[in-house]
């Protein structure tokens, strides 16, 4: 199969190694990786912030820069929610309406791609410690992804994977909820990373670099002894040891 790859810019400019590990998880699933340099934003930022005509020409952007009878896969469900869900507002009833509808059917969130549409599960990971997820709210609201990355993090070897409470509380990131609203923001942090250390969880692992670098920044601050991941990164992890 081939598959179109999606970026979003968070990853693109912070996290280049997510990017990197999800080109090699989805090569060893026997998918043909195609990625097209020209690919920016999908125009959630803008959209989220209520300038809807700058994000309307972002996502008219998106929509040419790729093809529209092939599989789109993101590591991001935030971004993939944007397209899937908030483009109905921006494109219903345009010119490229139908081609929007098709780019909706086509893209997919990584771990709702490997397990739902490819049917694997197993990549040979290893990783040493244990862990807890954190269902950041696009996965869980827009893109109805819950089991689909437990799934996947079963079935990395040493791993022990344990719920924390309130798995499906906002972290407190929301965009530019953090810069907003920071008290409360760092406040949601601040519980979210507790809620992980009373686990005695080694890592907090979820589908979006955005929710991992807000729970990071303050891990680091406080300088607490657990570490955020990737699902991608984790899935990836080990392989050397094969």
């Amino acid at each position: 199969m081939t598959v179109q790859l999606f970026i979003p810019c968070f990853i693109d400019q912070l996290f280049p190694e997510t990017a990197f590990n999800v080109v090699r998880l989805l090569e060893k699933a026997g998918c043909n990786v195609v990625y097209n340099p020209q690919q920016t934003c999908c125009g959630q930022p803008a959209y989220n912030a209520g300038f809807w005509d700058e994000a309307k020409q972002v996502g008219h952007k998106f929509l040419h820069d790729f093809g529209d009878d092939q599989v789109i896969v993101s590591p991001s469900a935030s971004c993939t929610g944007m397209v899937k869900n908030s483009y109905n507002n921006l494109f219903t009833n345009t010119i490229v309406h139908n081609r929007c509808r098709a780019i909706q059917g086509n893209i997919h969130e990584l771990s709702d791609f490997l397990v739902n549409v490819l049917k694997k599960d197993y990549f040979g990971a290893e990783l040493e410690g244990r862990a807890v997820y954190h269902d950041s709210c696009s996965a869980l609201r827009e893109c109805h992804i819950r089991d689909e990355p437990r799934q996947l993090l079963s079935k990395v070897d040493g791993l022990e994977l344990v719920e924390m409470k309130h798995t499906d509380t906002c972290c407190g990131f929301g965009g530019t909820f953090a810069v907003k609203f920071e008290a409360i923001s760092s406040a949601m942090a601040e519980q979210k990373v507790h809620q992980a250390l009373e686990m005695e969880a080694d890592f907090i692992i979820s589908t979006d670099s955005s929710c991992l670098l807000h729970l990071q920044g303050y891990i680091d601050k406080h300088q607490l002894p657990i570490k955020t991941m990737h699902l991608a990164d984790v899935l990836a992890h080990g392989w050397a040891n094969i």
